[in-house]
């Protein structure tokens, strides 16, 4: 006889990215015992407001432009997953599924996702590891992109469906500055998109979330109440903001990207300058400059004093600034090149 699951279904209604990410790994690691979660499917809807995601392995500054998410204050979150980096807003539904490792089945999670795009009369599929896509007249269409995580004993699914969101933002905000970085992280791979409004307008979240709502019920032959999420529950749980202090956290944002150099080089009045910077974790672990400048003193002591420094504005101006005080007759060269990098950097 096949097995009989007991459900939980969550809604967030807080559209602050760090603290639903925070609430989803609160849910995959602390809400459930292991008892408990071998028998028991979770379903959990979200949405973010002008986000964009990385993955767990992924490079911020390679992947999206971090100096206009900064100009338009656009939120920048890391998850604890793999895949590649997403913008999220409003018009983007997120949904994740939790289950005990032994029972995890990503066929079933797709089949309820595809079921509930399917009943507003539209033809969609898995495709590939990650993704479903909607097939039309004019090809194959992706509306959603996955990734996984597991432990030993418990694994969520969570992904993306494109409802009606702001894709001339998505294409903003994920494409990176021309500049000279190599990373050594995951890439995302760009593909062909498109929002679920474009094949039917009358989808919005709230019934594309009732329809999944209402699949995930007939996929597991059972029902459960609907466990509303807002703001004021989440802050009043001690484990989840330990979580989200984390997610929010600049160290896990940013820090925790991979290895990556990052090489630039400019001419001024006083002479070029070819800067090599290799960065881990957020850090400069070591720095080149190569230049024909009059002032060696210079060159060497901005060398010493950009290393081991956080890849951060800040850190690059207090280091600069450490120097001009050593080297007060050239102060105007170094306000030059303070201003350069710390745009190179941006």
């Amino acid at each position: 006889m096949a097995t009989k699951y007991n459900l939980r279904v969550l809604i967030s209604e807080t559209f602050d990215p760090w603290f639903n990410i925070a609430t989803e790994d609160w849910i995959f690691r602390d809400m459930l015992s292991l008892a408990e979660i071998e028998t028991t499917k979770i379903l959990f809807l979200w949405r973010n407001n002008n986000t964009v995601v990385i993955g767990r392995f992924q490079n911020p500054w390679t992947e999206c432009n971090t100096q206009k998410m900064e100009e338009d204050k656009i939120t920048l979150a890391r998850r604890q997953s793999g895949g590649g980096a997403v913008f999220h807003d409003l018009g983007n539904t997120n949904f994740t599924f939790l289950s005990g490792k032994s029972s995890f089945d990503k066929t079933a999670n797709n089949t309820i996702i595809t079921n509930a795009i399917n009943s507003f009369g539209l033809d969609s599929s898995a495709s590939g590891r990650n993704d479903i896509i909607v097939h039309t007249a004019e090809g194959e269409k992706k509306i959603s992109g996955s990734a996984f995580k597991e432990t030993k004993d418990r694994s969520f699914h969570h992904g993306t469906l494109l409802i009606n969101a702001d894709m001339t933002k998505l294409g903003q905000y994920l494409n990176p500055n021309k500049k000279k970085l190599e990373s050594k992280g995951i890439t995302s791979v760009r593909a062909r998109v498109a929002n679920l409004v474009e094949f039917n307008p009358d989808i919005t979240h709230e019934l594309l979330s009732a329809r999944i709502i209402q699949e995930f019920f007939k996929y597991y032959d059972n029902v459960c109440p609907i466990e509303v999420l807002d703001h004021q529950y989440l802050l009043s749980l001690p484990e989840l903001n330990t979580h989200f202090q984390k997610m929010s956290d600049w160290n896990w944002r940013f820090g925790e990207a991979p290895k990556f150099n990052h090489q630039m080089a400019e001419r001024f009045t006083w002479g070029t300058i070819d800067v090599h910077l290799d960065v881990h974790k957020a850090i400069v672990q070591k720095a080149q400059i190569f230049s024909d400048s009059l002032h060696p003193e210079m060159i060497e002591l901005l060398m010493a004093s950009l290393e081991n420094i956080s890849y951060t504005k800040e850190a690059f101006r207090g280091a600069i600034s450490r120097v001009s005080a050593e080297l007060p007759m050239i102060e105007d060269y170094l306000h030059e090149f303070e201003e350069w990098i710390i745009n190179e950097i941006s």
